[in-house]
């Protein structure tokens, strides 16, 4: 076999292999890769992580797989009673790792911005420093587009994108001071494509990925790093607690248990993979998601015929497995 043969061999042959991974794996081919041959949860060993939304869902189970790994905790949420569930949860399958001194329960509403401040400065004075922010708290939402009134946007907006890029914004400017520092952003594959029915949930993700797209760009070569956590469907209270089309208002319809969804327990463990390793940006979901949203990042063109030949109803069976009603 000539040099050139072996070559276009090998080229085949990594060509199947990436078509049989882009079919079969709930992730993207970076985070499959360090999934399976190099995760390193053991680094996050005695690091101090504070996750906001830690009191259920992705949240609260990505507590719970750091507290195995031995980092220590500060749980946020509004829920003070469901927080402290989740710490007793922690200490005990952290195997002896953590002690209760070793998880912060600091309940919060991360859109009351003018307490951030001191909210960090307890942090700080409990453990004398901050490695890694997840900010994780926020709200999906299901409503027609031309419905949605203007005082959702601006809700949604308040706590998927100001109360993250408040908050992250103290934590990189201690990171400045020390050195070093992680800010981790749970987005969606919403914030990379644009699923029907959720126009604001949409933009307040897209909004992220402009903000910490920016920051990962102008910390490119310090010691501070960037992370974009982009679930799919996620068994979790999400779908119930979405914004509708009104302000104050809550979709309350839960997901059915045969939903094709990816189990907080599987997403929390690959989002702590993609921490642990500094990944830029992950996204993780069941099939056929991610072949979806390389489509769409890479051959918009095919994608948009493919929506054009099946509509919207395979995109909501996809998400909901449910209508949307106006």
């Amino acid at each position: 076999m000539s040099f050139l043969s072996l070559i276009g061999f090998i080229l085949v042959v990594k060509f199947l292999i990436y078509f049989l991974l882009f079919f079969t794996s709930d992730t993207d081919l970076e985070l499959w890769w360090y999934d399976k041959f190099s995760q390193k949860l053991d680094t996050l060993k005695d690091k101090v992580v504070w996750i906001t939304g830690a009191s259920s869902g992705i949240g609260e189970h990505i507590a719970l797989k750091l507290s195995q790994s031995g980092a220590k905790l500060v749980l946020s949420a509004r829920n003070k009673e469901k927080l402290l569930q989740v710490k007793q949860h922690c200490l005990e399958i952290s195997d002896g790792k953590l002690n209760a001194n070793d998880i912060l329960v600091l309940p919060m509403d991360v859109t009351n911005i003018p307490k951030h401040v001191s909210w960090f400065d307890s942090v700080i004075n409990h453990f004398g420093k901050l490695d890694i922010l997840i900010n994780n708290a926020g709200r999906s939402q299901r409503a027609v587009w031309e419905d949605i009134e203007l005082g959702v946007d601006r809700e949604a907006f308040d706590l998927n994108v100001f109360s993250v890029i408040n908050l992250s914004r103290i934590a990189v400017r201690y990171f400045n001071q020390v050195g070093h520092g992680q800010i981790v952003v749970t987005s969606s594959t919403a914030g990379i494509c644009s699923p029907p029915f959720s126009a604001t949930y949409n933009a307040t993700k897209h909004a992220l990925h402009g903000y910490l797209g920016a920051l990962q760009r102008e910390k490119v070569h310090t010691n501070i790093s960037v992370t974009l956590l982009c679930p799919g469907p996620v068994f979790s209270n999400f779908l119930k607690e979405s914004f509708t089309a009104r302000p104050g208002e809550k979709y309350g319809q839960s997901h059915s248990p045969t939903d094709n969804r990816m189990s907080a327990e599987r997403c929390a463990h690959l989002s702590c993979v993609a921490i642990a390793n500094k990944l830029k940006e992950s996204w993780m979901a069941k099939f056929p998601i991610i072949p979806l949203v390389y489509f769409n990042v890479y051959y918009p063109v095919i994608s948009n015929k493919l929506y054009d030949l099946y509509g919207y109803k395979i995109i909501q069976k996809l998400r909901d497995n449910q209508p949307i009603t106006t």
